[in-house]
């Protein structure tokens, strides 16, 4: 079965790939879980932050937004602590402070996704030239819009190029490659 070359060989990045990378996402705990894990990926390599995902859901009660927005100094000195966790307690206040930017938007827009998808008109991107490789980049208008309209709601640690990895996870913007059988958008 011919996928997208970033996967390599390691079942975990496939399984991520074959499942959930690039699939349309419409759930909204989904959605904070992987701005979450994109906020956690920066600076690092994505295989570290997805191989850490399962004590990531450990340390932010699955990514609910509405605990997470409670947190206080001691959860993030608890989380700190925890073995395993990536370190950085700019990162974790980040996600607090997320979770709380999050709420808002539900609140405003019914939901999150609702929110994040009116960008594109409830369909997902596509650009020429990224199919077939001949264009690379990582981050376009569309992540630039996102990301200073994402700032101005009291979001943090989601530049244009955070989001456009987002946008692309979450299916808004379809990355596959034209030979990896998960490219055709009807197909997913």
């Amino acid at each position: 079965m011919d996928r997208c070359s970033w996967t390599g060989n390691d079942a975990q990045m496939i399984e991520y790939h074959d499942t959930e990378w690039g699939v349309p996402l419409h759930d909204d705990l989904k959605q904070f879980e992987f701005l979450s894990m994109e906020v956690m990926q920066c600076g690092l390599s994505w295989m570290i932050v997805l191989r850490k995902r399962d004590i990531l859901r450990l340390a932010f009660d699955n990514f609910d937004p509405a605990k997470i927005a409670r947190y206080d100094d001691a959860r993030v000195d608890a989380i700190m602590q925890m073995a395993g966790m990536i370190h950085s307690p700019r990162k974790i206040r980040a996600i607090i402070n997320n979770a709380q930017a999050f709420l808002r938007i539900q609140a405003e827009f019914g939901s999150f996704s609702a929110y994040l998808w009116q960008f594109t008109d409830n369909r997902t991107m596509e650009y020429p030239g990224h199919a077939d490789g001949s264009v690379v980049i990582a981050s376009n208008d569309l992540s630039d819009k996102v990301s200073k309209d994402l700032k101005g709601r009291g979001f943090s640690f989601l530049g244009s190029i955070t989001v456009y990895s987002h946008l692309q996870a979450a299916g808004l913007i379809n990355d596959h490659r034209d030979y990896c059988f998960r490219y055709r958008i009807g197909d997913r």
